[in-house]
């Protein structure tokens, strides 16, 4: 996979908790994409598979094929949803597992929060590894443990798999993430609020 070219420097992720409503989410979801964003997480931690489900084909229908679309945490709704992968975390299906339900064709994502989990998904079919939190977060009610700069920089002496860093990544700190040794930064809560100059102010600093 040649990562830069098919995911770019800004991974986006849409929260539905971040959205006071699913047509809020994906008016977002389709600014993102004219902005030009490449890969897009749909995350929703607080609803049933069949909402999840629902609004996972209209964000299908709003991006079409001018984003890759990724959905959290679950591969069953990868499949159905016909998304472009699914990224997991410690606490939901094992990689591989999920590899067996979405095939070799789709990428798989896993998120790490410390070396040795960095080295255990490097021994995984996953496509890129996320590390984080690398700043303060408030996008998790019980966030893990700040791994700061350090931690992408020594996650990326790990793994030569693409390096996803995430965690209270913004405008203002986005650069050094990147020169720490990530491939692209994961970004949720700098790109609610005006979601198309959110994007390309941050396409502009990362080129």
């Amino acid at each position: 996979m040649n990562w830069r070219d098919q995911a770019g420097r800004i991974y986006a992720i849409i929260d539905a908790s971040c959205f006071s409503s699913p047509q809020l989410l994906f008016d977002a979801a389709d600014e993102l994409a004219t902005a030009g964003i490449k890969i897009i997480q749909y995350r929703h931690k607080s609803t049933d598979a069949r909402t999840m489900l629902s609004q996972a084909r209209k964000l299908k229908g709003t991006i079409g094929s001018r984003a890759q679309l990724i959905m959290n945490d679950r591969a069953d709704l990868c499949l159905a949803s016909e998304f472009d992968g699914v990224h997991v975390g410690q606490d939901d299906q094992l990689p591989d597992s999920a590899r067996n339900i979405i095939g070799a064709n789709r990428w798989l994502g896993v998120s790490t929060h410390n070396p040795e989990q960095v080295a255990e998904a490097d021994q995984t079919s996953a496509d890129y590894i996320a590390i984080g939190p690398v700043f303060a977060t408030a996008s998790k009610a019980n966030p893990d443990p700040i791994v700061g700069l350090a931690g992408v920089n020594r996650a990326r002496e790990l793994t030569s798999k693409p390096l996803v860093a995430i965690g209270g990544i913004t405008r203002q700190n986005c650069a050094s993430v990147i020169e720490a040794g990530a491939d692209s930064v994961a970004v949720i809560s700098d790109l609610v609020r005006d979601p198309r100059k959110s994007a390309e102010e941050f396409l502009h600093i990362l080129g």
